[in-house]
């Protein structure tokens, strides 16, 4: 049985949240702290079923292990890239897109969307919370693939940080390390972890929560992600053409001669 009052719940928790970042982006002037709230949005929504469920079985246990370590790495992670004055360029888009009043047309194009995406991602999490039954191999299956994406997301992120950090490597392009193999293993990895979190929901019984996945590898592949990127980079970096070529854009492989 579909507990929706509880579903619901993750929505009330992640909406105010989202209500006191857009106040916050009203003081700022800036809306990029957004992205340093998305996995957080996941990650209360987690929290939130497990009180209303009032209970810590062995597959909520494991769930809020997995998906804590992924919200907070993430959060921080985007907190310190994102750490300056300046609004991100995707947002100063969509500002300079949407004025006048943009300040209050954010409450509900930036951060009430983001939120609203952000509940329907966790329907993995609220279905494995749910669920009575017992663990069983599709939940250690899952979760390595949890763990897998997790840490190549990880490296990924550090390897292009550290990248970036030389002044000498500015406008070239990273292809070495997991960037040799595909373009985007950040968004590869990030993708095994959503993929993941359905397998440990499926093996309770939660098959229902598959758009989850879906949507974030559309999301990746075709919205914020990988297609965003890539659809000016070329022009800023001469390098990038020959990049594309060589390179996969998601799935990891040999690069081609």
């Amino acid at each position: 049985m579909i507990h929706w009052h509880i579903y619901s719940a993750g929505l009330m928790a992640i909406s105010l949240f989202a209500f006191c970042g857009w106040l916050i982006s009203l003081a700022r002037d800036n809306v990029t702290h957004v992205d340093s709230m998305w996995s957080l949005f996941i990650g209360m929504s987690a929290y939130t079923y497990t009180l209303f469920f009032f209970e810590l079985s062995p597959r909520t246990t494991l769930m809020l292990w997995l998906v804590t370590f992924w919200a907070v790495r993430l959060s921080v992670y985007l907190t310190w890239r994102n750490w300056n004055p300046h609004e991100d360029h995707r947002y100063a888009e969509i500002r300079k897109n949407n004025e006048p009043h943009f300040w209050l047309k954010s409450f509900y194009i930036v951060f009430g969307l983001q939120a609203a995406l952000a509940w329907i991602v966790s329907m993995p999490l609220f279905g494995a919370i749910e669920s009575k039954a017992a663990l069983n191999q599709w939940d250690y299956f899952g979760a390595l693939v949890v763990i897998a994406g997790f840490l190549w997301e990880s490296i990924a992120d550090w390897q292009l940080t550290t990248f970036k950090s030389k002044t000498t490597n500015q406008g070239k392009v990273l292809d070495t390390g997991l960037w040799r193999y595909s373009r985007h293993p950040n968004y590869f990895g990030e993708c095994c972890v959503w993929w993941g979190f359905y397998i440990i929901a499926y093996a309770g019984g939660a098959w229902w929560s598959i758009i989850s996945p879906v949507l974030m590898t559309l999301l990746l592949l075709k919205v914020s992600g990988v297609s965003l990127l890539e659809k000016d980079i070329a022009d800023r970096r001469p390098e990038y053409a020959g990049y594309i070529k060589r390179t996969n854009a998601f799935i990891p492989g040999y690069p081609k001669q």
